[in-house]
Formats: C-alpha cells, sequence, structure tokens
C-alpha cells in the first residue's frame, strides 16, 4: 500500500511540476520603465502595455500603438501574457480579450487614438461621455491604421 501511495504522490508531484506557467502584470515604475517601441519614459501609466515573455522578461510600452507595433515585428511565439490598462477602471486587462475603441480626437500618449475596455458594455459607456468611437477586437489592431499615424 504504502508504494502504491508514493507511486500517487510521485505522479501528482511530476503533473503540477510540468503545468503551464503562469503569468501576472508588473508595477509600471514611471522612474525607469521605458516604451520598448519609441523609448519614451511611462509617465501616463492610464494608457500603458506590458508583454510577459515566456522566458520571464518583460517588455514595456506607453500605448497600445507600440505593442501592436512590437507584436507585429516579432510574433506571439514567445509571449506568455499582454496586458493593457482598461481606460474606465486603470487595471491591467488581457490584450487578447480587450476590447477596443478607436477615435482619432481621443489622447494617448502616442496619439493612437485607441483606448482598452474589459467589455463591450464599459467601452460603450466611455462612448457616452467622451465621443463616439469605432469598437475593435484585438485582430482588428494589426492591420488597423491609427490617428495621426496613417
Amino acid at each position: 500500500m504504502k508504494k502504491w501511495l508514493m507511486s500517487v504522490l510521485l505522479c501528482c508531484g511530476v503533473l503540477v511540476g510540468c503545468s503551464e506557467k503562469t503569468y501576472e502584470p508588473r508595477e509600471i515604475v514611471s522612474e525607469t520603465d521605458v516604451c520598448k517601441i519609441c523609448n519614451m519614459s511611462i509617465v501616463h501609466n492610464a494608457y500603458a502595455g506590458q508583454i510577459a515573455l515566456k522566458n520571464g522578461d518583460y517588455e514595456i510600452f506607453d500605448d497600445i500603438g507600440c505593442l501592436m507595433e512590437y507584436m507585429k515585428a516579432n510574433g506571439e511565439e514567445e509571449v506568455g501574457a499582454a496586458y493593457i490598462k482598461d481606460a474606465a477602471k486603470n487595471e491591467w486587462i488581457d490584450v487578447f480579450n480587450a476590447i477596443y475603441v478607436y477615435n482619432k480626437d481621443y489622447w494617448t500618449p502616442m496619439n493612437y487614438g485607441v483606448v482598452a475596455f474589459d467589455s463591450k458594455e464599459s467601452a460603450q459607456e466611455w462612448m457616452k461621455t467622451e465621443g463616439e468611437g469605432r469598437l475593435l477586437a484585438y485582430k482588428d489592431l494589426h492591420d488597423f491604421k491609427w490617428g495621426i499615424h496613417n
């Protein structure tokens, strides 16, 4: 009986050790963090984005447009997770599942005019007070021509 129990415990330990890695967003340090693409300091944390790479490193961005530029150039193979700040709640949300709103008149650090939300309802509430915009999903951001960057 003891051998059987030891075998089960060993198998459980191996399975736990082989499970997928979890990723968490890290806090932005405005004094030292700079955008990987444009090299600007991250002074407007409410628009920041970050990518947790599978190797444990983080890439930091000052605007969703810069994060998307990085994704286009480097692909998603080494990305463990990606986060952007929710414009309504100022909390980290998953880049891939976020709902985005574009309006050329929305201010963002690099003037891309795209802000992120955790739900379509939250995005629609934002547009009631900040001005109408175009709803987008993550897949729409790959070829989107934003703001002054057309």
